[in-house]
């Protein structure tokens, strides 16, 4: 016979039989009655979405651990959407974080269809990559349903791209099943292997050739040859096909293969290391060089994904991590809070994932944004009390831009002691300014701030606006830098201590393409139709003004080749073809894979100038 609380027709009677627990803090009579429709009282309010009910019957010592039809209650909470009362189970009992559905075997992350309550999951410390019973992530499941922002999320806090699941299937297998391109790009941007077969021997390309469909199976095949992978053709009609349902392993064959060219360059990047230019390393491991080397970040908001992409190219060229490859690191705006992080240990896989984090919790509202988002992820990130000169290799040099005085004055944020000024002021100064923060006591996240405080996106910091007004390609005022160091030392007699510049690495974060400019036209209208004509004119000369004033490309370029080339410095710039604009504060995460899809064809077409580079960084 059910109880009242199991049969009752709406939640007000829900509410009224479960009072008397309440009061009497003892469980009340059928709190745990699973009905005949396979529902205890808390499954029923968490498949309506009763959070006043649930916290009431777990206040009555309502049983967790019931399965009813949908699973146990977690698992119903889940699947009709219910995050308030997900939050009052697991915070009743935290362990139902990782409670297995008993036919599947899947965790609630498995079973969760919104990106919010993904987040709310992982938030309370879910397992990622947990793997059910039927041999599925709960990245499989979000590619099977098709469920893109679930994925992102899952992807951006650091899910396995290529776990094996089923049949060894991975998540690229089962998005290029479904034709799904959208997911395809961002699995692959974010780290898929394109050639990572499954049980049976089929590579992702394979699977796209043999059940692509439709407008999308030239798209897609394009797509993967595009980055590299190779174009797999269908098997022919005689071939067979292995069987959906059969889970045997199949053995693997053993081929003899000689050693091909990327063999053979990855022998001689591995000897060149180990040969050239290697003197002995300090006591924190690192490695003194004949020859420094140079790395130079631009300026771009969001767009300094880009840089994460090719930064994480040149690693798995070089096979070493960047803060190794370089002794100077400069960087402007993004690039300056990149540079940081790099200094400080982060490694690129975690700042893509962060970037991608971040921007939601920075691009809120409108502009100007509030600078407190930005500051408080600076601040956990870099810790608030971390000061420049608390990792002195390799050296980083930070723009910003100081505002305080007019014409302003670019200013480089340094963990290490600025070289002594022998030139006299460039200004006749009028009145005196606060004196500048010494580096020793200079916070790592002011700087990164300061460097990052763009007009009309943030405040200024204190005194200091965006880097980028003056340098947003900061390559040219770092080789002025290095230079005039390099003179100091000789001053002081240390000419022991003075290195040659190797090789100069520059990336960009992304070049828009061009469009046509209708009118930059501005004068005194006399009719409403030339008030329009005037208004579009001023728009188009201010943005034109402002990008030709923080354009990283062009001129830009060319002066710091051409610098380098004369003094015989290997000068390496990279920076992909965007297909579209991509804004400074952009969230939409579509928008970003497509741009970040546009950096990995790039990063094919030039994979043997990045190799070279590897090599020359590994030599130097």
């Amino acid at each position: 016979m059910p109880t009242p609380i199991a049969v009752c027709g709406t939640l007000e009677k829900l509410r009224v039989c479960t009072v008397y627990g309440l009061f009497s803090k003892h469980r009340s009579v059928g709190v745990n009655h699973l009905s005949n429709s396979g529902e205890t009282p808390l499954h029923v309010a968490c498949r309506l979405g009763k959070t006043d009910v649930a916290k009431s019957l777990l206040h009555c010592q309502a049983n967790c651990n019931i399965v009813g039809s949908h699973g146990y209650p977690i698992h119903t909470a889940m699947k009709f959407i219910q995050a308030g009362c997900a939050e009052a189970i697991l915070d009743t009992d935290p362990s139902q974080i990782s409670t297995e559905d008993p036919h599947y075997g899947g965790t609630p992350l498995h079973w969760a269809k919104k990106s919010d309550m993904i987040r709310l999951l992982i938030n309370r410390g879910c397992a990622l990559d947990y793997l059910s019973k039927t041999g599925e992530t709960p990245l499989h499941i979000m590619v099977k349903r098709g469920r893109f922002e679930c994925a992102m999320i899952l992807l951006v806090h650091g899910a396995d791209t290529n776990a094996k699941g089923e049949s060894g299937n991975t998540p690229l297998h089962l998005a290029m099943k479904l034709d799904n391109l959208e997911l395809i790009k961002a699995l692959i941007v974010f780290g898929a292997d394109v050639k990572l077969p499954n049980d049976f021997g089929e590579t992702p390309g394979l699977i796209a050739a043999r059940y692509s469909k439709g407008s999308n199976r030239k798209v897609m095949l394009n797509l993967l040859c595009s980055i590299g992978a190779e174009r797999c053709y269908p098997p022919s009609p005689d071939s067979p096909s292995p069987s959906p349902s059969h889970t045997a392993r199949p053995v693997p064959v053993k081929t003899n293969r000689g050693l091909g060219f990327e063999d053979i360059l990855g022998i001689a990047t591995v000897v060149g290391s180990l040969s050239k230019g290697l003197d002995a390393a300090d006591g924190d491991g690192y490695v003194h060089r004949r020859y420094d080397r140079l790395l130079c970040l631009d300026g771009g908001g969001i767009r300094g994904l880009v840089l994460i992409q090719l930064l994480i190219a040149i690693e798995q060229a070089a096979g070493q991590p960047v803060r190794e490859l370089f002794d100077w690191i400069s960087g402007t705006s993004t690039g300056g809070i990149l540079a940081l992080a790099i200094v400080h240990g982060k490694s690129m896989q975690y700042l893509r994932c962060l970037y991608f984090r971040m921007k939601d919790e920075v691009f809120k509202g409108s502009r100007p944004f509030s600078s407190v988002p930005l500051e408080e992820f600076l601040k956990k990130e870099f810790g608030e009390n971390t000061k420049m000169t608390d990792v002195t290799k390799p050296k980083v040099m930070v723009t910003g831009t100081l505002a305080d005085r007019h014409p302003g004055e670019l200013h480089l944020f340094r963990n290490y002691n600025p070289p002594e000024p022998q030139h006299d002021p460039s200004y006749m100064r009028t009145a005196e300014f606060q004196a500048l923060t010494q580096p020793k006591d200079q916070l790592v996240w002011r700087a990164a701030r300061c460097s990052g405080a763009a007009p009309t996106y943030f405040r200024p910091m204190g005194r200091f606006l965006d880097g980028g007004l003056l340098a947003n390609n900061p390559t040219l005022d770092a080789l002025t830098e290095i230079h005039e160091y390099n003179q100091n030392l000789r001053r002081k007699g240390r000419e022991d201590q003075v290195k040659k510049l190797g090789v100069v690495v520059s990336l960009g974060t992304g070049k828009p393409p061009q469009v046509p400019v209708t009118s930059v036209d501005v004068f005194r209208p006399s009719n409403p139709w030339e008030l329009a004509k005037t208004v579009f004119g001023a728009r188009e000369l201010g943005k034109m003004v402002v990008d030709c004033c923080t354009d990283s490309d062009g001129r830009a370029v060319d002066r710091a080749r051409a610098w380098c080339e004369m003094v015989d410095i290997p000068y390496f710039r990279l920076n992909s073809q965007l297909k579209t604009d991509v804004m400074l504060d952009e969230i939409d995460d579509a928008i970003l894979i497509n741009m970040l899809w546009d950096t990995q064809i790039y990063i094919h077409q030039e994979r043997e100038r990045i190799q070279q580079l590897a090599q020359l960084l590994l030599s130097a």
